[in-house]
């Protein structure tokens, strides 16, 4: 099962390849990562991140909404692990 992750896109760069590259902040975690499968994507929009790559734009509450559901996953994976 993959995993994606919720960012802010903070840059937007072309690599020396000509590939689109960004800076993405993962809740105050900048990385470097994959945009060229989202041309459309700005600087400010949110995007789901997959292993290096964004692979869907979201809105701001839609990431939201996956931080929130991640932090409680993370949440209730804290409390089994006490008992």
């Amino acid at each position: 099962m993959c995993l994606g992750l919720p960012g802010r896109v903070v840059t937007i760069e072309p690599n020396p390849l000509g590939m689109t590259m960004g800076a993405v902040d993962f809740a105050g975690n900048i990385q470097r990562i994959c945009l060229a499968y989202l041309p459309e994507v700005q600087v400010g929009d949110y995007v789901l991140a997959n292993i290096g790559f964004a692979t869907a734009r979201l809105s701001a509450a839609e990431a939201q909404e996956v931080t929130t559901f991640l932090c409680d996953l993370d949440d209730l994976n804290s409390e089994a692990e006490s008992l």
